[in-house]
């Protein structure tokens, strides 16, 4: 908090969370085997010459165009421990900032593991998480049918994907929750419980914020002053 340069003084006084809770939130991991048939157009730049008139003179110029040819193909990925929140409790933006996480290093759950720490139920359900993996997986699948598809630029029409060998597991991962009052308004911090990563809500100076603006200004303002007084 010290280290914000458009946070109000008094918040800079604020030494401890109002409330700081070690809590494990619940996530799921898919993998899946996907075969996707693709169908788009591959463009292909070339230069052409362009005649045109400036000032009643008649001049050439470089012009680049694209040729674009049909394109139909199939892409295979295997994907693994593709990761969506399952709780509502916390914003999924939020969440997905404190990515990524070590999930190699998971291990099976033991109840002891919990002891001491806050632990939360997941909301969505392995269905409901199923769907949001595969809108991760598709756009890893379109990157995959434009590689596949060449040249200069491409466009991606339609994709039909195949699923396969579809695994899911829960997965319980650490993260530092904390609130603050300030103002009148409760603020959230989430962390990383393993690399430290910090994200959250923070109040801003309206004050602060109009005299850098300010402070802008005047330093424009003089630059364009200087500029004149040395034409002149």
């Amino acid at each position: 908090m010290k280290t914000r340069w458009f946070a109000p003084n008094r918040l800079k006084k604020v030494t401890e969370a109002e409330t700081m809770k070690s809590t494990y939130l619940p996530h799921w991991t898919f993998d899946a085997g996907t075969v996707s048939d693709y169908t788009g157009r591959r463009g292909e730049h070339y230069w052409a010459t362009e005649t045109y008139t400036e000032n009643g003179e008649t001049k050439t110029r470089q012009v680049r165009k694209t040729r674009w040819y049909p394109a139909s193909g199939t892409v295979a990925r295997d994907f693994d421990d593709v990761l969506v929140h399952a709780t509502a409790h916390v914003p999924g933006e939020r969440l997905a900032a404190l990515e990524p996480w070590p999930l190699a290093r998971a291990v099976p759950y033991e109840p002891s593991y919990l002891a001491g720490h806050h632990s939360l139920r997941y909301d969505a359900g392995p269905e409901e998480g199923l769907e949001s993996a595969k809108v991760k997986m598709a756009a890893v699948i379109e990157d995959d049918c434009r590689a596949d598809i060449g040249g200069d630029v491409q466009q991606v029409h339609s994709v039909s994907t195949n699923y396969a060998d579809v695994t899911f597991k829960l997965m319980l991962l650490p993260v530092w929750v904390g609130c603050y009052a300030f103002g009148g308004k409760t603020y959230q911090v989430l962390i990383n419980g393993v690399n430290g990563e910090v994200q959250g809500d923070r109040p801003y100076s309206p004050a602060k914020i109009a005299a850098a603006v300010l402070a802008v200004l005047a330093v424009i303002a003089a630059v364009v002053w200087l500029y004149l007084v040395n034409r002149a």
